[in-house]
């Protein structure tokens, strides 16, 4: 008697327990790389990415409302949530570094709860966790850039060293720095 042939083995897919998160964010890398292959990465892209990149537990405001606000003297506080090594590239105007990696909510302690306050970093992404950081410690009026530094560099507007106005844009990595249409990327 012939065996019986079982049935078709199954197409590998994702396991079961891989947060929707990561499958977002794998699409949006998968997507970077197209697009980095194109070298025409859109508005539209940039916005579909940030949407499935954020986990929108923070509010954002948009790089014109922030100039805005810087326009009219009501600046809110800008913290630089990104490495060192970027903010010393170029930074947003007044902008303080708290960093990521070796960010201390300590280093706020002069800064009352209640203070405005805009986190950014190259897209948004680590600004949102140290965002969602300083609402568990009690700041209420945090907001995250919307399309971080490289929205801002984008729409045309200023960014600073220590020497004064500069076109230099730390552009994170050579993946990332697709989303960065404008300036003069700089990587480490």
């Amino acid at each position: 008697m012939a065996a019986q042939p079982g049935p078709a083995p199954a197409a590998a897919a994702l396991p079961p327990d891989l947060p929707m998160r990561y499958t977002w964010l794998y699409l949006a890398l998968l997507l970077s790389l197209l697009l980095l292959a194109c070298k025409q990465p859109s508005d539209t892209a940039y916005n579909l990415m940030l949407r499935q990149l954020y986990n929108h537990r923070v509010d954002t405001i948009s790089a014109a409302q922030v100039q805005q606000k810087l326009e009219l003297g009501i600046a809110p506080l800008l913290l630089d949530t990104r490495s060192k090594s970027e903010y010393q590239v170029s930074h947003l105007p007044g902008a303080r570094y708290v960093g990521y990696a070796d960010f201390d909510l300590s280093d706020l302690k002069d800064v009352p709860s209640d203070t405005a306050l805009v986190v950014y970093c190259a897209v948004g992404y680590r600004s949102e966790k140290i965002g969602e950081q300083l609402q568990a410690a009690g700041y209420t009026n945090v907001q995250n850039l919307h399309g971080g530094l490289f929205e801002w560099m984008n729409e045309g507007l200023p960014v600073y060293d220590s020497l004064g106005q500069t076109e230099k844009v730390h552009a994170y990595t050579r993946i990332w720095g697709i989303w960065l249409s404008k300036g003069d990327k700089v990587y480490d």
